[in-house]
């Protein structure tokens, strides 16, 4: 892992006079208004204060069971072993099947994309929804299972099958809700068996070589699929993240060592799948190359049932959490994308073409050739993006880079020699449809030193994150997402306000009921307001506060000032929010229920014990991952 810690930090104190005048003035407003009210209503007061979201905000809670702000229902849309292809079974906890997981709806969803039927269309009462599924939980899926090692071939393969994306055709039905439709060409679902092409220019590349593939150009699956994206020709872009938990082998001793060390494969041969005991390409001693295959943003057409997914390798290979496109003012295609790692690096892709919106075939390939970039954080604020290109910046023959492949390839040991800055955990990146603004998310880093405290990651042991707030130059007709420069600051830092060590940072009117810790998911909403999620992992439990969904201001007298939406259950997290285009219907994803510390007991939650059985609150079913769709009573725009 690449450490930085800069000496000096001019940008905290600027930042924190910048935060003790909007405290002074808003306290003003707020005091003025609150001492005029009864004590019950005190509270709600400051919480309302400056935000332009009119609903009430949940408080605080972590229980079995999802919960949503008042005039709001949240329904199941499609949950794990769901039908997704037509002929798929139901769901049969006691009977599941690899036949059966090759047409049903996988575990652990993550991001959530919706494309409106059809193609260039603005519809929201029709469309179809892309769905990540990141990983799997066996001890929820089988009963007696502990690890995912036990498994036998049969069990493997339907893990394998659970894994990817699902892709179904959904409609609006005359009482407001969606519902899949029963037959259609659109439904499809992808795997760690599915085929796909690698493009781009790694594609080919001798590292990318396998005995099963002597092209370098085929691989057969994508799995760990967290984050993604959508582009405006129509794609979905699924993001491979931690890609290097699925492989075993000698790692210590292969040629390569260097290269798993540098993506955190389990050295110690502790792998936490047990996929190449039963499958020999995901045996590294058998197969030294498979891994390269895997840890790419996958592009996939979900309007062409018959389009092969590819994988672009011109956007780099790590642990990718998100892949959000902005179009630059003069047309070029920017992606932004986050290494979900302690320690890890912020990234862009620009393309050298330009997008078209009248050309949707010619868009099909901008994303295989362009310019790789990395971040780098100044302590006074300013930020540059140092290009990752073969032959500059000492990426070079003498640091052990022979091709623009190599660099690709090992694009985190790129980063290194740059020189860029090492964040803690970047997750999702997004743009925000209104300012131009880019907001990164730093879910947590508990291993950061103070010696090692910077600007960007200014506090050491960081359980409970913060989000970055980047502005790039103005360029007439927008912000110039292309340019090598930017502007940044820190908008807020999870913890607890009114725990001062906790070194919390939000709007001064925040209350302690509201707290939030490691920020994840985000999206906006058509006036540029902020909806993210949380994911506490194992903190879930000691923090005492469900995960769930937080809007808030990003500009005005509501800026930073979070108010708690929607909740999940018992060891889940939430995420891959996504709006209609209308806005009055919000897709969320529920992983993992029950996973992790049984918070009812002690030990761990399992298949015959588990904390929760959301969503169906049956005995003779498991909790399952699921997608919830949430409307308004009234049927109104949410928020």
């Amino acid at each position: 892992m690449s450490e930085h810690s800069p000496s000096s930090r001019p940008l905290l104190d600027l930042a924190q006079a910048r935060l003790e005048r909007r405290r002074f003035l808003t306290r003003m407003a707020a005091g003025a208004l609150a001492t005029a009210l009864p004590k019950p209503l005190r509270a709600k007061v400051s919480a309302q204060v400056g935000s332009t979201l009119t609903f009430d905000p949940l408080q605080n809670r972590l229980d079995d069971t999802i919960h949503v702000a008042t005039g709001h229902r949240a329904r199941v849309l499609i949950a794990f072993g769901d039908p997704v292809l037509s002929d798929a079974p139901s769901f049969d906890p006691s009977h599941l099947s690899a036949s059966g997981a090759r047409q049903q709806f996988g575990y652990g969803n993550d991001f959530v994309a919706f494309f409106p039927l059809p193609f260039g269309s603005k519809r929201s009462d029709r469309g179809l929804l892309a769905v990540n599924h990141e990983t799997t939980e066996p001890s929820l899926m089988w009963p007696g299972v502990g690890k995912r090692t036990e498994l036998d071939a049969n069990q493997t393969e339907i893990e394998m099958l659970a894994q990817g994306l699902s892709v179904i055709e959904i409609a609006r039905g005359d009482d407001g809700h969606f519902a899949r439709v029963g037959s259609s060409r659109f439904h499809r679902r992808w795997s760690a068996f599915s085929e796909m092409e690698l493009t781009g220019p790694a594609s080919g590349d001798d590292r990318l070589k396998t005995s099963g593939d002597s092209s370098g150009t085929r691989v057969l699956g994508t799995f760990a699929n967290c984050a993604g994206g959508q582009t405006p020709w129509g794609t979905v872009l699924s993001c491979e993240e931690n890609f290097h938990k699925h492989f075993i082998g000698s790692f210590t001793t292969n040629r390569e060592v260097r290269n798993f060390q540098r993506h955190n494969f389990d050295l110690e041969n502790e792998t936490e799948y047990g996929w190449g005991r039963h499958h020999p390409r995901f045996d590294v001693d058998r197969e030294p190359n498979e891994s390269y295959r895997f840890g790419w943003v996958v592009e996939i057409d979900p309007y062409d049932p018959h389009s092969l997914p590819k994988k672009r390798t011109a956007l780099g290979r790590f642990k990718h959490e998100g892949a959000t496109v902005s179009i630059d003012p003069d047309g070029r295609v920017v992606v932004y994308s986050g290494d979900d790692d302690r320690f890890e690096y912020l990234y862009k892709f620009v393309s050298d073409g330009r997008y078209d919106e009248n050309d949707r075939e010619r868009n099909r390939n901008l994303l295989d050739s362009g310019t790789l970039f990395v971040a780098r954080f100044e302590e006074d604020g300013s930020g540059r993006w140092i290009a990752l290109v073969f032959g500059t910046n000492g990426l070079t023959p003498a640091n052990d880079f022979h091709s623009p492949a190599d660099v690709l390839i090992e694009a985190r040991r790129a980063a290194d020699i740059v020189g860029a800055t090492p964040l803690d955990r970047p997750e999702d990146v997004e743009t925000n449809p209104v300012t131009g603004k880019v907001y990164v998310n730093l879910t947590n880093n508990k291993k950061r030193k103070p010696a090692q405290v910077d600007a960007a990651n200014p506090r050491a042991k960081n359980l409970h994150g913060h989000i970055l707030e980047i502005t790039p130059p103005e360029r007439r007709g927008g912000r110039n997402h292309a340019a090598l420069d930017f502007r940044w600051e820190v908008f807020l830092m999870g913890g607890d306000p009114s725990d001062r060590s906790s070194q919390a940072r939000y709007h001064p009117a925040m209350t302690a009921d509201q707290w939030l810790s490691c920020p994840d998911n985000v999206t906006f909403d058509s006036r540029g307001r902020m909806w993210f999620t949380t994911d506490q992992g194992e903190n879930q439990k000691a923090n005492g506060i469900a995960d769930g969904l937080r809007a808030c201001d990003t500009e005005g007298d509501g800026r930073a000032l979070p108010k708690l939406f929607f909740t999940v259950p018992f060891g889940a997290e939430l995420c891959g929010p996504c709006f209609t285009p209308d806005e009055r219907t919000l897709f969320v994803a529920i992983q993992h229920p029950g996973e992790g510390d049984h918070h009812l007991k002690d030990g761990k939650s399992s298949y015959e014990d588990p904390s929760t059985r959301w969503p169906d609150f049956d005995a003779t079913k498991p909790p399952r991952p699921a997608i919830v769709e949430i409307t308004r009573d009234d049927g109104g725009v949410i928020g």
